[in-house]
């Protein structure tokens, strides 16, 4: 009976502790997506305003990058969630009750860490699985995005040349963005190799239903023509100047559609693969990095008869010739021009040397950059994990719930672990550091934290008490006036 009743007991607490970490872990997590995205819109809005895309362009580029931003929002929401949760229940006296029933915070955690770890699962699937997809059609489209031509036509003020054949200036634009004031239109004539001039005081400017043509809708203007004479004795050109009330222009746009890159071309970067590819990737470029260790050795080995070895490495370095003076013999200028031919080979087998040393630099980068992608699909759920057994037992440590103080604590714990984790991969990227520690050190440096911090909440702790750091400095302060 006794048991019975303590696993309904527990059964309770943890649906309460499931409840009260599920509702803030959503609402954090679409938090942080919301503001990345904003972030990113304020990165790229430069590339994305004024150029006649369409909604749903915009949609569909804002859709892959929030999945882009996964890797960063699903840690820092369980981080700001645990701690969210555990602080409200400290702040409840709930977590006291909890103890008070005779179950630890290690126990009462156990639920909670069944669902971070179904998490670190489910993150693990989809960076291995869809992320690759998302950054494909996230980096491509963006791609074409950013090459996409301005559709801001006729700037105010400015002689536009967005069409070929034509220089256009607009004075002055209306407020609904289609009324022109002030419309001057220069129209190259190819055949009589002169330039017609037509201007307008006012004009509307409107796209056809299919999308291929803007036209501009012209009122009030005057149009001026040049031609040559009519017969080979008047040779004097022909002015011709017309008034109209009102006229068209029509302007093809269907080149300024927004035109697709085959996405095949992006796949070969790192970013774009799952764990199958990286690994294949890798392997194929060790292959070459061998495969030019050997030539670089046959081609070293075919010059090595210009130089000369010494038997024992002297202290003052100056290599005694193996078999005696190899320009005895020879006149002056033969010696000048061996020496030169000498030098001239040197400095061509180090200029090879070089390139190839160079090129196999880059590709030990390429395999170090592939290995730590390869990395990133398991530390984004190692970082779940750890994060939540940093945000947890510090939210039972400073009692504190809502969006306060939890948030402020979050975010510095999560900026070290982000800033610890681009220094890593930075030094991974350059070849300084090993892909796996460099991909893995942050994780590596706020576990034993996570572990320290469970053991001072296990132990109720008032490390984070501003009471208790008041009255040490009180006393302090009280001992050194005193002496």
């Amino acid at each position: 009976m006794a048991r019975t009743k303590q696993f309904i007991l527990m059964k309770k607490i943890h649906l309460l502790l499931l409840k009260s970490f599920i509702r803030p872990f959503l609402v954090t997590f679409l938090i942080v997506m919301f503001v990345l995205l904003m972030l990113f819109l304020f990165k790229y809005i430069d590339d994305l305003i004024g150029k006649g895309f369409e909604w749903y362009i915009i949609l569909e580029l804002m859709l892959y990058a929030s999945a882009t931003n996964v890797a960063m929002a699903l840690p820092l929401s369980v981080l700001l969630s645990s701690i969210m949760t555990y602080g409200a229940l400290g702040e409840n006296y709930e977590l006291v009750a909890i103890k008070s029933a005779g179950i630890s915070l290690r126990r009462a955690m156990y639920p909670m860490l069944l669902v971070v770890v179904i998490l670190s699962i489910a993150a693990f699937f989809f960076s291995d699985y869809m992320l690759p997809k998302a950054n494909l059609k996230y980096f491509s489209l963006l791609y074409d995005a950013r090459q996409q031509k301005s559709a801001n036509f006729f700037p105010e003020g400015v002689f536009s040349n967005s069409f070929p054949g034509y220089t256009i200036r607009v004075k002055k634009k209306g407020s609904d963005g289609q009324t022109l004031y002030g419309v001057m239109i220069y129209t190259k004539n190819p055949k009589y190799n002169s330039t017609d001039v037509l201007m307008a005081k006012e004009g509307k400017m409107y796209r056809t239903p299919n999308g291929e043509f803007l036209v501009l809708k012209l009122k009030d203007g005057v149009k001026y023509t040049e031609t040559p004479g009519q017969s080979n004795f008047n040779v004097r050109e022909r002015f011709t100047r017309y008034r109209f009330k009102a006229t068209e222009q029509k302007f093809d746009i269907s080149g300024l559609k927004l035109h697709r890159t085959d996405e095949s071309e992006f796949k070969s970067a790192y970013q774009m693969m799952n764990l199958k590819q990286l690994k294949d990737a890798a392997a194929v470029t060790n292959r070459q990095i061998d495969s030019g260790s050997r030539v670089n050795y046959k081609l070293l080995t075919a010059y090595i008869k210009y130089f000369t070895l010494p038997a024992k490495p002297p202290a003052n370095k100056n290599y005694i010739p193996a078999h005696g003076n190899a320009l005895a013999g020879l006149k002056i200028n033969e010696k000048i021009i061996a020496i030169g031919t000498a030098a001239t080979e040197v400095r061509s087998v180090l200029d090879v040397v070089k390139n190839r040393a160079d090129r196999e630099a880059d590709l030990l980068k390429n395999v170090h950059r592939a290995i730590l992608e390869y990395q990133k699909k398991f530390t984004l759920s190692a970082a779940c994990i750890a994060l939540f057994l940093i945000g947890a037992p510090l939210g039972a440590i400073i009692r504190k719930g809502g969006l306060g103080l939890p948030v402020v604590v979050s975010v510095i714990f999560f900026l070290i672990f982000y800033i610890i984790s681009t220094i890593g991969e930075k030094y991974a990227k350059d070849g300084d550091l090993s892909p796996v520690i460099g991909s893995w050190v942050a994780i590596i440096i706020i576990t034993p934290i996570g572990a320290f911090l469970s053991y001072k909440a296990a132990t109720d702790s008032e490390l984070f008490d501003v009471d208790l750091y008041k009255r040490f400095f009180n006393k302090l302060l009280k001992r050194s006036g005193d002496n």
